[in-house]
């Protein structure tokens, strides 16, 4: 900022107003943080299990237009409707994990390269379901149902009415649940050890395929999770998309800068929803172009992936030095 002829001292400080300043704007950050938590935790879940799941971005768009399909089409009481809702996003994203899961199973194909071409298999696809299957030739679909939204009238009221939603209580259910999963069960102990050495644990008597099929079933359901997000708590509809939504890209610098735990990519999330809330605020009130938070984010990348670097060469040595 120094180097372009702003004062980084007021851009910080704009920064910092626009995502904690009022409690409007910490209602906005929690709840740009939310999807960003269930995209974090599908990457670092696939990471600790030796996975690299790229395609959390078509995951969790599948499971935006699953979850808002249900909303649509169903006119239940809300304890059934909603967690009805929830569940088809996730089974969604579930099944959108399972293919590349199989495929790398069953036939050795990178996960990286399947992720890949299926996250523009997702976003064409749901774009035709929208205009031809949930709409009648619009850009949007109808909104939910109340029965099946996520808005939380107690939040809006204590947040200034903002569009924080009740989609925080599942996120931080989600940390739990894959903590619990990776670091306290037999089955996340099985994952782990298929991602560090499939070989030693197929000599252990492991199922490996069955391993890395379940890994990205579970990857994409949390991801699923992140676009029910979307599309029952901060919109209530799905809409035409010429591109990414960038929510599940961003999930994977927020496992890494989480260091692929649970507890990680929580701060992670809510510190990458500041940035870019905060950002919003920075040419109001310092002049200063929000765009300079991408440089922020992409240097954040560098550094850590420059420390994973670092240990690996200085391990090197190491194993060279004796």
């Amino acid at each position: 900022m120094l180097v372009s002829g702003y004062n980084p001292v007021n851009g910080y400080i704009a920064l910092w107003n626009g995502a904690f300043g009022q409690v409007f704007y910490i209602g906005e950050t929690l709840r740009l943080a939310t999807p960003y938590i269930f995209a974090g935790l599908a990457i670092a879940f696939a990471f600790r299990t030796g996975l690299f799941n790229i395609g959390a971005e078509g995951q969790l768009i599948v499971g935006w237009i699953a979850a808002v399909w249900v909303g649509i089409a169903f006119d239940l009481p809300k304890a059934i409707h909603l967690p009805l809702a929830i569940l088809a996003a996730a089974a969604a994203g579930a099944l959108w994990g399972f293919i590349p899961g199989l495929l790398k199973a069953r036939l050795r194909v990178h996960e990286v390269i399947v992720t890949i071409m299926m996250n523009y298999i997702a976003l064409y696809s749901s774009n035709y379901l929208i205009r031809n299957v949930l709409s009648k030739q619009q850009d949007t679909t109808p909104h939910i149902h109340h029965s099946a939204s996520l808005a939380s009238p107690f939040f809006q009221k204590i947040t200034d009415y903002s569009t924080l939603h009740n989609g925080i209580y599942l996120a931080l259910l989600a940390v739990v649940v894959m903590w619990f999963i990776i670091e306290k069960t037999a089955l996340g102990f099985e994952l782990k050890s298929v991602g560090f050495n499939p070989n030693a644990s197929e000599y252990a008597g492991m199922n490996v395929g069955r391993s890395i099929i379940l890994s990205m079933v579970i990857s994409g359901a949390f991801a699923g999770l992140g676009g029910a997000m979307e599309g029952l708590g901060n919109y209530g509809f799905a809409f035409l998309q010429s591109s990414f939504s960038g929510i599940g890209f961003d999930g994977i610098a927020v496992a890494l800068l989480g260091g692929n735990t649970a507890l990680g990519v929580l701060i992670a999330a809510v510190l990458f929803g500041a940035l870019k809330v905060g950002s919003l605020n920075m040419p109001i009130d310092a002049g200063v172009p929000n765009e300079l938070v991408n440089i922020v984010i992409a240097l954040i990348i560098l550094f850590v992936a420059s420390g994973y670097m670092i240990k690996w060469i200085l391990t090197r040595l190491k194993k060279e030095a004796k």
